[in-house]
């Protein structure tokens, strides 16, 4: 990925009115931003969802704006080790391309790979009591042998808990921001968060100078969904952020485990109407997560763990790697070519070609009715 195509990118993701689903769909039908930015108003009203609105945007005033500031935020990314990560990169964290309402760019700064083998996130009220914080510490000390990604949203309580925790036991966690990266919040947070660029890393979709708006908080819960294989939460209230995260987990068919809690808690509240609705299997061992997860199926006898086999999105292109990625999702389901094409966000007519080169490649098997799945 060249500075221009970068540049044109993130120019695209800074116009207002101009979401994630939208710039998808510019991008279907332009090949590329560049290409996008400067499409001629005729040929932008033939693109479905495009208005006259939409044509300003992307032909006037807001779009000079927006280039001024992609290339002051391509400055201060490159001057603050930040890695910016449209939604065609290589790196750009497959598991959150399988979400419906996936960001269309992320802000990076840190050491993690988003694209563990296994990562897990851990969530729940920001008015802990001791109990969650005895929960937080003993759930973390159980993922040690799996080495996973610990994903949490840097806020008090739970989330704080988790990060320190994972940071004391020695494993990777990143921290979901609802601000930008230049923004830490709460403040009182940043030592921590200094620790988790070194050994972890924060996340966020906000491009810099963003405060944190009430109504990032929900955009930035989707992430931490989306991130993740499964979603614990610890404590949480009747009503709150954690709900909110694990609801969005649910919705993307990602597993949820609830730590159950006194009855007549407020803080547990949450967690044990999780339970009760059995929208949350019951947390109470690292075996519950294993067996969930699947991942107790890496066990060696001598109870160490083997690494799952993965492909490297160093050895296909984008578009194959987000086939491959769709299909190792569907967990040994075949799919058919147009929910293949749909989930990868990619033109069915290309879809064809592209699983056609992967089968010569024994990397896909077709099978009858148009079906694919991985070998």
């Amino acid at each position: 990925m060249n500075d221009d195509s970068l540049y044109h990118e993130l120019a695209l993701t800074l116009l207002p009115g101009i979401g994630p689903q939208l710039t998808r769909q510019l991008m279907s039908y332009g090949g590329s931003a560049k290409a996008v930015l400067t499409m001629p108003a005729g040929r932008l009203r033939r693109i479905p969802g495009v208005g006259d609105a939409t044509i300003k945007i992307l032909t006037g005033a807001e779009r000079e704006k927006a280039f001024r500031k992609a290339e002051a935020d391509m400055r201060k990314a490159e001057k603050e080790n930040v890695e910016i990560l449209f939604y065609t990169n290589k790196r750009f964290p497959s598991r959150l391309k399988l979400i419906p309402d996936a960001p269309a760019i992320l802000y990076y700064q840190g050491t993690a790979d988003l694209n563990a083998p296994k990562t897990v996130a851990l969530v729940g009220t920001r008015k802990a009591t001791e109990y969650g914080r005895e929960q937080t510490e003993r759930i973390v000390k159980g993922l040690v042998p799996h080495q996973p990604l610990v994903v949490s949203g840097l806020a008090y309580g739970i989330d704080i808990m988790a990060h320190r925790a994972a940071l004391q036991e020695g494993l990777e966690t990143v921290g979901v921001m609802a601000t930008g990266l230049d923004i830490i919040y709460p403040a009182v947070h940043r030592k921590t968060a200094e620790k988790m660029r070194e050994q972890g890393g924060l996340l966020t979709e906000f491009a810099f100078g963003t405060p944190p708006d009430r109504y990032n908080f929900p955009s930035r819960n989707r992430i931490i969904a989306g991130l993740s294989d499964g979603t614990v939460v610890v404590e949480a209230a009747i009503k709150g952020g954690a709900l909110i995260t694990a609801e969005l987990a649910l919705s993307y068919d990602r597993d949820v485990l609830a730590v159950p809690g006194n009855l007549g808690s407020t803080a547990s509240e949450g967690c044990n109407a999780l339970i009760k609705s059995n929208k949350a299997a019951l947390y109470a061992e690292p075996l519950d997560l294993e067996q969930l997860l699947n991942w107790d199926a890496a066990l060696h006898q001598s109870g160490k763990f083997k690494p799952v086999p993965t492909y490297s999105a160093d050895d296909f292109t984008v578009e194959e790697f987000a086939l491959i990625t769709v299909l190792a999702a569907a967990t040994g389901r075949e799919m058919q070519m147009d929910e293949l094409a749909w989930k990868a966000q990619l033109a069915i007519h290309a879809v064809a070609s592209l699983l056609l080169s992967l089968e010569f490649r024994g990397v896909v098997r077709a099978l009858p009715g148009k079906k694919f799945g991985l070998i």
